[in-house]
């Protein structure tokens, strides 16, 4: 499995963007998807996961409410809606594939099998 994670950019405070993350190889199998961040200086942090089979979403703390994740399982693709972007914000912004074992949504890095390389977004004040 290949995940090209895109969208990234310089935006200003309040501001949106949208993420993608183009899924290919074998795709017919079942995922549960999850976008990660990492600060320069700071440890990958969870952001967002949707799950594959159901409408289920898991966000972290410091989005909930901002940030939303979808994806489209016709196109094989993954989104992150960001909205209301803050200064600490700033990362780079990674999406990941999760082997879907009917056992709910992880928030670790080591739940997720595959990862795209990151895209950045910057925010300024």
């Amino acid at each position: 499995v290949q995940l090209q994670a895109s969208g990234g950019g310089l935006v200003q405070a309040g501001d949106s963007l949208r993420l993608s993350c183009a899924i290919s190889g074998r795709t017919f199998s079942t995922y549960n998807m999850g976008w990660f961040r990492q600060a320069p200086g700071k440890e990958r942090e969870f952001v967002a996961a949707i799950e594959w089979t159901g409408p289920s979403t898991r966000y972290a703390d410091s989005v909930k409410g901002r940030f939303t994740i979808s994806r489209d399982k016709v196109k094989n693709m993954a989104y992150l809606q960001m909205s209301s972007l803050k200064p600490e914000d700033t990362a780079v912004y990674h999406c990941a594939a999760a082997i879907y074992r009917g056992y709910g949504l992880g928030e670790s890095t080591s739940d997720y099998d595959f990862w795209g390389q990151g895209t950045l977004v910057t925010v300024s004040s």
